[in-house]
């Protein structure tokens, strides 16, 4: 039987879904208006039957807000969908503001020469990290028996069990108490007093104690996130030519690779 119109305008795929918001997009950039005919299509119907599972009609409300601004609309902070914004000054998650100092001369010793936001966005992701870490490890707990057993075929038994037993709350609380012990005989000051080529000094010798000594397993943490942090930044994205998903005919900076290639 052939379908109704009204059946029809149910029925509505993926795709349509996709060029009518295009549309209606690539409309907006070239005139700078937000045209009224697709926002009517919006509004017909808050909500069709025929959309596929978790996909819902967009708001034209937002849509007029989103592109007669042209730019990304900020959502309300504590959302789900929440992000930070660069260049703006973020709260601390963790450390205090004495310990973030440490952690401020840490990233910049370990990265080296890197300009002023990025060592800030870094420091600040390597706070977040430590913050987030109770939440991470109690996730894995928790996790369905199916989904370890999919977890552990995946990243291997050793990987899911120190993910499970891991706390980076612990090794900060004690490695900070260590490292200002340890300036503290040997300078008389408290690490973030120290001048930067003492710092380096304390970050070297730490670097050559034993593997579980308190002070370098603090240490190797902040290195491990601020490469991590750095390395997904805007500056640190920049630094590796990072492209997306671009194709190179041979190895980056490989010369006599792309000599044999030519």
């Amino acid at each position: 039987m052939k379908p109704t119109g009204s059946d029809v305008v149910t029925q509505i795929t993926r795709r349509q879904w996709l060029l009518r918001l295009g549309e209606t997009v690539a409309l907006a950039g070239v005139s700078g208006l937000v045209p009224e005919m697709p926002l009517r299509w919006f509004d017909a119907e808050p909500q069709r039957a025929g959309l596929p599972p978790g996909l819902y009609e967009p708001s034209s409300d937002d849509l007029v807000h989103v592109l007669g601004a042209h730019k990304l609309a900020t959502p309300p902070k504590g959302s789900e969908t929440d992000y930070v914004q660069p260049g703006v000054p973020q709260e601390l998650q963790f450390f205090s503001p004495s310990e973030f100092r440490i952690i401020r001369s840490y990233v910049s010793i370990l990265l080296g020469d890197v300009e002023p936001g990025a060592l800030s966005e870094t420091a600040d992701w390597v706070d977040l990290w430590f913050h987030s870490a109770e939440g991470v490890r109690q996730a894995a707990r928790d996790l369905d028996p199916l989904h370890r057993t999919l977890a552990v075929a995946y990243f291997g038994e050793g990987a899911v069990k120190e993910i499970e037993a891991a706390d980076p709350a612990a090794v900060a609380r004690e490695g900070i108490k260590a490292l200002d012990k340890l300036c503290l005989e040997q300078h008389d000051k408290a690490f973030a007093d120290l001048d930067g080529s003492a710092q380096q000094e304390i970050v070297s010798a730490i670097g050559a104690t034993p593997a579980d000594a308190s002070p370098r397993n603090f240490l190797e943490l902040v290195r491990n996130e601020s490469i991590r942090g750095y390395y997904t930044s805007a500056a640190g994205l920049k630094e590796l030519d990072y492209k997306g998903n671009a194709y190179y005919p041979y190895c980056p900076g490989c010369e006599s690779n792309a000599k044999d290639k030519g």
